[in-house]
């Protein structure tokens, strides 16, 4: 018994140990910044829905343009082109400092790349 009382004990220290050290420094966990365009006041959904969300939007995207022809999508910010490189990279033209940055943090490969081509002024950045 006392073993097992022992080892639980040591597994919430574990568990918890990086919790009590941001709370030991006073540090919160690094979240990467990331630069929102000047020119524009809202995207096609609201923050919440992009940040969390933004890949649901754009498979949707996907599938209503490539397999059903739907190339307008309807939102409550308004009725929106549905284009990566024309909709998205039209606002959020730096992909090295907008999608590349939280894909990195996320260790995430998003699959847009393998179908759409980096337009040049992106590419250039």
């Amino acid at each position: 018994m006392k073993k097992i009382i022992l080892g639980l004990i040591l597994f919430l220290l574990v568990a918890f140990l990086p919790l009590g050290y941001n709370i030991y420094t006073g540090k919160k966990a690094y979240i990467p910044v990331i630069k929102a365009p000047e020119d524009k006041k809202e995207c096609v959904e609201n923050v919440f829905i992009m940040r969390k969300r933004h890949n649901i939007v754009l498979e949707k995207w996907r599938d209503a343009s490539v397999r059903h022809g739907i190339k307008k999508y309807v939102s409550l910010n308004g009725t929106y082109k549905i284009s990566l490189t024309g909709t998205c990279l039209g606002c959020h033209s730096d992909k090295t400092q907008f999608c590349d940055r939280c894909h990195d943090y996320a260790g995430v490969k998003p699959r847009c790349w393998d179908c759409h081509n980096i337009p040049d002024k992106v590419a250039e950045k």
